[in-house]
């Protein structure tokens, strides 16, 4: 046989079916399954929201190709939803969408980074973007976020990394794995760090519209010139419950809205046509819903946070949007090993900490937004009995 790709045979295999392999071993004795594996929304879609996917599906309008950088009318209504928010002047010029926040951002390292250029991440990492950069050649560097800093990055340690030339710096926030949110003057230091070494900030808002408050995030689009070092990308999957539908966007300048167009072109033409139709009467249609969303998913949080105030043995390190990042009370031991023992005795579904980076081993993640308040006291019981 041919050899393969060596950048994609050395990648591990993809780890959510790995995890959900071990729940299908749960025998129910502790009651219904929990799941805490995947970011992905326990409530349906706005009733509103599948009218207008299921009249744009059955449009012969949408059965063509359609724009490279997407739908005129999302792109227009995406970047009215950004201006209102951040209060500041953009357009759909400055929008390119793509099939969910993962190509967006598989785009804009492509965009800026190629083969033996190095792009940084903080750690722990959201893994498919340390498997997205493995594959394309792109080397990792990475900025550990500790515990005691709240996972937060420290300015020094990121101007070390960027001193050492990578092409771009990418976080997330709200973080995923750990929940924890970049206060808008860290992330103004991190991005006047970014131009000071000429390197690019790749921000990743995917789980921005669960941020308690109405205040903006973060200025980082108030800054001047921020198109020439500045690249936002977004879900529209978790705010409006359509993950099947594969959409996201990457946000910059108009100058690198036509790079990405170059590799959206050889990646798929364009995104879901019908999907982007829906999504461009949703934005405005649809504020008052998100919000009561992110109310319950508030609601979440402060459920989880309960649980673990009755389980001392047992860590909420960090917090926010939809992940809790949990130190187990087994230090020294894999936590593979914890997180299948959880799964297939106990029927809590969630993450090992090492999948998201060296120095791990010692979290789980919980991914709260597929469970509710009540299902989430379950949790009470289940990991008081837990033993390794």
């Amino acid at each position: 046989m041919p050899a393969f790709n060596l950048f994609v045979a050395r990648l591990s295999p993809p780890p959510i079916p790995s995890v959900l392999a071990w729940a299908q071993a749960y025998d129910g004795e502790r009651g219904p399954k929990i799941d805490l594996s995947q970011a992905v929304p326990g409530y349906p879609p706005h009733p509103d929201m599948l009218t207008w996917l299921s009249e744009a599906a059955g449009s012969a309008a949408y059965t063509g190709y359609g724009a490279i950088e997407g739908e005129d009318a999302l792109r227009q209504a995406y970047a009215a939803h950004v201006a209102g928010l951040y209060g500041v002047d953009v357009t759909a010029e400055n929008v390119h969408i793509t099939s969910g926040a993962n190509q967006a951002f598989l785009c804009a390292a492509m965009a800026v980074a190629g083969p033996g250029d190095a792009i940084a991440l903080t750690r722990p990492f959201y893994f498919n973007m340390e498997t997205t950069l493995a594959m394309l050649g792109i080397g990792v560097r990475t900025v550990a976020c500790r515990q005691e800093n709240g996972f937060l990055p420290d300015p020094a340690d990121v101007e070390v990394v960027l001193q050492s030339g990578v092409k771009a710096f990418a976080v997330v926030s709200p973080n995923n794995p750990t929940g924890a949110v970049y206060p808008a003057d860290l992330l103004a230091e991190i991005f006047a760090l970014c131009r000071k070494h000429d390197a690019w900030l790749i921000l990743d808002e995917t789980y921005r519209d669960f941020i308690d408050g109405e205040a903006a995030p973060h200025g980082l689009m108030s800054v001047e010139n921020w198109q020439d070092g500045l690249i936002l990308t977004y879900s529209f999957s978790k705010s409006y419950c359509i993950p099947g539908h594969r959409l996201g966007a990457v946000m910059g300048g108009p100058a690198l809205v036509d790079q990405v167009a170059k590799v959206m072109d050889n990646l798929q033409i364009c995104a879901p046509r019908a999907a982007q139709a829906a999504l461009a009467r949703a934005i405005p249609a649809l504020a008052d819903w998100r919000r009561a969303n992110k109310a319950e998913i508030s609601r979440r949080v402060e459920a989880l946070k309960t649980v673990m105030q009755e389980l001392p043995d047992w860590s909420l390190d960090a917090i926010g949007a939809y992940f809790a990042y949990i130190r187990h009370p087994f230090a020294g031991q894999p936590s593979e090993r914890v997180a299948e023992k959880l799964a297939r005795e106990a029927g809590i579904v969630c993450l090992p900490g090492i999948y998201f980076g060296e120095g791990q081993d010692n979290h789980l993640r919980f991914a709260f937004a597929n469970a509710d308040a009540e299902t989430i006291g379950l949790l009470t019981d289940r990991l008081k009995d837990f033993r390794l």
